[in-house]
């Protein structure tokens, strides 16, 4: 093989390792799932990854989530903070993963040398003191055997209502209550401030006027939608059920015209089906009804990045 040739691959290889440079925005949003409990290999567990300044922020950790970080160059050492919108175990069943994997010895992914910092609704506390007891044997023996750093394995966990929750180097995170259901509370959505831009993450919830409130005024919202076809909910009371959890996309149609952010982006796609005989709804069929906002809104999918600035940029993750 020629020299030159030689260089040349070399040269990508080495430039495929080198750290991500971010486009010049004051926030950069990466998708890490966009799923829900369904299970789809194409779409991970719920996950929002916030990057602002120096802090990497990241908003749930369902299923996939530290294997979709790595994918989107970013060690999972290097995650600032955790903040959970609520406890349902698609938004947190990954945690473990996240949390478990970062301390292994690997200084490429892994290697964290610091306590994992941890914000959630009431009860965020107490499911990290029994995780790190349910743990405890593989905490035991992988500081004994491989010298994990005892720090790293540490989690500060807090428990939080709504109001301003993180306040550093001028990013600002808000959370705010959401409507997920009268059983299902707190439920909370984030707002995240830096340089005077803003992105809101609804996390699960029925149509909210608070939510709007909090949005108002934001560069871009990404929001929840369920969608079922009628002939399901016809039939099927645990449809009906899930479906009153969740916005339709002719509710957040509504919603993103009472916001009316600069972008709109659908994540925790719910295209549900609980009977055989009754397919899905399709993304086409998502699109088709949220056509009735007249502003600019994109489907999400996993890995799809959006940097905001003077300008909002989004990139899709080729599939």
């Amino acid at each position: 093989m020629p020299k030159r040739i030689v260089l040349l691959i070399v040269a990508a290889c080495l430039h495929a390792m080198e750290p991500r440079a971010l486009p010049a925005q004051a926030i950069t949003v990466t998708l890490l799932g966009t799923g829900s409990p369904i299970l789809l290999p194409e779409r991970s567990g719920p996950s929002i990854l916030v990057e602002a300044g120096n802090a990497k922020l990241l908003f749930d950790v369902g299923r996939g989530a530290a294997g979709r970080l790595w994918q989107s160059g970013v060690a999972l050492r290097d995650v600032t903070a955790v903040f959970f919108t609520h406890l349902h175990s698609d938004h947190v069943v990954g945690f473990p993963d996240l949390w478990l994997t970062g301390i292994l010895p690997n200084k490429s992914f892994a290697h964290r040398t610091q306590p994992m910092q941890v914000y959630g609704p009431t009860g965020t506390r107490a499911m990290m003191k029994y995780l790190a007891l349910a743990y405890s044997a593989d905490l035991r023996i992988r500081q004994a055997d491989e010298k994990t750093s005892i720090e790293g394995a540490k989690i500060v966990a807090r428990d939080i209502a709504q109001g301003v929750v993180y306040d550093r180097d001028g990013v600002t995170v808000t959370a705010f209550d959401v409507d997920h259901g009268e059983l299902i509370k707190p439920s909370l959505g984030y707002r995240v401030d830096y340089q005077g831009h803003s992105v809101v993450l609804s996390g699960d919830t029925r149509p909210s006027d608070n939510l709007v409130r909090y949005a108002t005024g934001t560069d871009v919202l990404f929001h929840e939608v369920a969608a079922a076809r009628p002939e399901l909910l016809a039939i099927s009371e645990p449809a009906r059920r899930i479906m009153g959890h969740h916005s339709s996309p002719e509710q957040a149609a509504v919603i993103f015209t009472r916001v009316h952010p600069r972008l709109a982006v659908y994540t925790h796609i719910v295209l549900l089906s609980t009977d055989p005989a009754v397919p899905p709804p399709t993304l086409q069929d998502l699109e088709r009804v949220t056509k009735t906002y007249q502003g600019r809104f994109e489907i999400g999918q996993d890995l799809m990045r959006v940097g905001v600035g003077d300008s909002i940029v989004v990139t899709r993750h080729a599939q």
